[in-house]
């Protein structure tokens, strides 16, 4: 797994409130967003914001507990790349959450947790290209 952090996602009460914050901040939301998400570019990461049941339920965490509102993602340039990284994280000692799978916005991933249960995603998104240094662009 490469050293790079692609995503951080918050877990929000409210998606509508929370972009509207962050727009009244000065952040701009990328087109990419389809009202249950939205996207801001944030230098050489993402910040997303989800529903936090929504993302609960996607990393596979609603009957383990809950989400504490955060999950960090690692995005990959090839969709055979994420099996590959979810199989070298439980080989360090992760535990799988979700196995990869086609994802309903059109990519694929699963999740791991790091040993404090921090939930990681690991991506691959056609609608997400990556720079040469690993980092998303996303659309405008």
């Amino acid at each position: 797994m490469d050293q790079r952090l692609s995503m951080v996602t918050l877990g929000v009460a409210d998606v509508t409130a929370s972009r509207r914050f962050y727009e009244r901040l000065g952040w701009k939301a990328s087109s990419a967003g389809d009202g249950k998400v939205a996207f801001f570019q944030a230098g050489g990461v993402v910040v997303a914001i989800w529903g936090r049941a929504d993302l609960a339920r996607d990393a596979c965490l609603e009957t383990q507990g809950g989400v504490g509102g955060v999950a960090l993602a690692h995005n990959v340039s090839r969709k055979q790349d994420v099996d590959t990284v979810l199989a070298e994280a439980e080989k360090a000692g992760a535990r799988i959450l979700r196995p990869a799978k086609d994802a309903f916005w059109g990519g694929y991933s699963g999740y791991f947790a790091d040993p404090d249960g921090h939930p990681w995603e690991v991506a691959w998104n056609p609608g997400f290209p990556l720079s040469k240094d690993g980092n998303i662009i996303l659309p405008t």
